[in-house]
């Protein structure tokens, strides 16, 4: 993978404006992840917590299927409240950084109404290329 940041578009933060993939490799499609266990609890009413186990969720997704969080090309994150979100960034980033180090992939947030899963704040979902 190759990541794509036009100097025209400023440095991102955080993300890569794209993901180039040059690679006979598989692609894998993970579906949205919320912060449950394998009861399909949601572990805590706490934003950053749940990143954290939504993240290691997708990232569990990925691991099953033989490849690692470095494989991940790109992250959807939709989250409830933006401004808890905005306000919380830095205790989130120390959380995505614990599990995906210094793999920035293309990634996009957006705010919803709400979830389908009563009690989630944040829902994610990706591609990964194994």
């Amino acid at each position: 993978m190759k990541l794509i940041n036009p100097p025209s578009l400023g440095s991102p933060k955080g993300y890569a404006n794209g993901v180039l993939v040059e690679t006979p490799g598989r692609l894998l499609f993970i579906a949205g992840q919320v912060a449950w266990n394998e009861q399909q609890e949601i572990v805590s009413h706490d934003l950053v917590e749940q990143f954290e186990r939504a993240l290691a969720n997708v990232i569990t997704v990925v691991n099953a299927a033989g490849g690692s969080a470095q494989h991940i090309a790109r992250l959807i994150i939709y989250v409830v409240d933006r401004d808890e979100y905005r306000a919380r960034l830095r205790e989130i980033g120390e959380r995505y950084r614990a599990q995906m180090g210094k793999h920035f992939p293309a990634m996009v947030l957006v705010e919803v109404k709400g979830l389908l899963e009563t009690g989630a704040q944040i829902e994610i979902e990706g591609t990964a290329v194994l």
